[in-house]
């Protein structure tokens, strides 16, 4: 199974870290009341800037959770379109040459599904095997990847995508003024990324997905995840997440490579959900790496914030674009998300 091409697709508007701190808390005015502790929240989210939704102007307006999840629809449905494309001209492939497709998102709701309003817009053929998980978080994108392989590996001659869209900005809620959402309101961002993948039997270029691993970690299910409440998405965030990296990671990634006669020292790339900065330094320290091996992530983080099932996508596509390792070369891609659980793919270049 070979990853054929990736693409991502953001909103048109994006602002500096800056700008969204001092929008936040206007929009949340008197309720606030140490703007100084979520402006320090915000410094120290390792995010330079983020694409949004909606001008940040327009966020007050909204009136309810509904309306949100109107614009959810609409921005992932044109989100989707854009970014499916892209992948698809990547390498001259037509969309009704596609026979599956899965769709992740966590951000918003829809039905019928984003999957199908896309059959509207885009020419895939009329027996397209759709999926949409909802549900799955930040660890979707990984679990997308091999969900996609697992299909691909029954149906060796075909080729299917992966479609992840998230809109983190949309969950803002207004009268939530708690440590979690205080944190997740200075790291999230929104976005959308594509996989264009094919079988074996097919003639393409492009990585190959060697192995997969999903890992549950029982009793951990208040980690993460989403309090659904009559204004919508309520963010359940503890900061015990870092500790679960560094107590399960590891042996994760180990019982993964030793299937496969490797080690970590045989990894040449990390493809690594951007967390946040207190995941990425326990990322680190659970695989005994430094820095610099995860520097696509920290770039990703800075640059468009944590984008949920996105983001580990998002770091795939741009080590495709600027830091593609050589052929023969290992890598491992990582997410973790709610449940707790993470997953795990073995990739050769």
């Amino acid at each position: 199974m070979k990853i054929i091409s990736t693409a991502t697709s953001f909103p048109n508007h994006y602002y500096p870290q800056s700008e969204i701190t001092t929008a936040l808390g206007d929009y949340w005015q008197d309720a606030l009341k140490k703007r100084e502790v979520m402006e320090r929240f915000h410094r120290n989210a390792g995010v330079e800037g983020r694409h949004l939704a909606m001008p940040v102007s327009e966020f007050p307006k909204v009136k309810d959770w509904g309306e949100s999840n109107d614009i959810f629809i609409r921005q992932a449905v044109s989100l989707g379109e854009s970014v499916i494309t892209k992948a698809l001209a990547e390498k001259a492939v037509q969309a009704n040459q596609i026979s599956a497709l899965t769709f992740v998102s966590i951000t918003g709701i829809s039905n019928p599904s984003i999957d199908a309003r896309l059959m509207n817009h885009i020419d895939f053929p009329s027996n397209l095997k759709r999926t949409p998980i909802f549900g799955l978080g930040c660890v979707g994108g990984a679990a997308g990847i091999a969900r996609t392989a697992d299909y691909l590996k029954a149906y060796p001659d075909q080729m299917a995508i992966l479609l992840s869209v998230e809109l983190c900005s949309l969950t803002w809620q207004r009268a939530d003024l708690t440590p979690a959402h205080v944190i997740s309101s200075a790291l999230f961002g929104d976005g959308a990324a594509a996989v264009l993948m094919c079988g074996s039997e097919l003639d393409h270029d492009g990585p190959t997905v060697v192995d997969t691993q999903s890992s549950f970690y029982r009793g951990t299910e208040d980690l993460m995840g989403w309090n659904i409440t009559a204004d919508g998405f309520r963010v359940l965030l503890s900061p015990d997440v870092p500790k679960v990296v560094l107590e399960h990671l590891r042996s994760d990634v180990d019982q993964l490579l030793g299937k496969h006669g490797l080690t970590r020292a045989d990894i040449g790339q990390w493809i690594m959900h951007t967390g946040g900065p207190k995941v990425l330094e326990a990322t680190q320290k659970a695989l005994d790496l430094p820095r610099e091996a995860l520097d696509v992530s920290w770039q990703c983080l800075s640059d468009m914030g944590n984008l949920s099932s996105a983001s580990v996508l998002a770091v795939l596509d741009r080590i495709i674009r600027t830091a593609r390792p050589p052929k023969g070369t290992w890598s491992v891609m990582s997410a973790m998300g709610p449940g707790f659980c993470s997953e795990l793919v073995l990739i050769k270049w």
